[in-house]
């Protein structure tokens, strides 16, 4: 239960359009947003059973690291000079 208000990084108002204006917090299993810059304000439920963690570029690092063991080093071979 968090009531701490923190902007989102990169989220553009879907009512003015402003840019890095907007800020959450969670309270009583609730999420509010709400932008510094005009009257946008929503309320959701929490829904803790269907919540998918969102795609990043932290968690697709992650992925990648999953699949390392695929990774076969390839060896290059020097073709040597040209003859004349």
């Amino acid at each position: 239960m968090s009531s701490v208000k923190r902007f989102i990084a990169g989220v553009v108002c879907p009512r003015c359009s402003a840019m890095d204006r907007i800020r959450a917090w969670e309270q009583n299993g609730i999420r509010y947003r709400e932008c510094v810059s005009c009257d946008f304000f929503e309320q959701l439920p929490v829904d803790d059973e269907s919540a998918e963690e969102l795609t990043t570029r932290v968690n697709e690092v992650r992925d990648e690291q999953k699949h390392r063991d695929d990774v076969v080093p390839v060896r290059i071979l020097d073709p040597g000079k040209p003859s004349s």
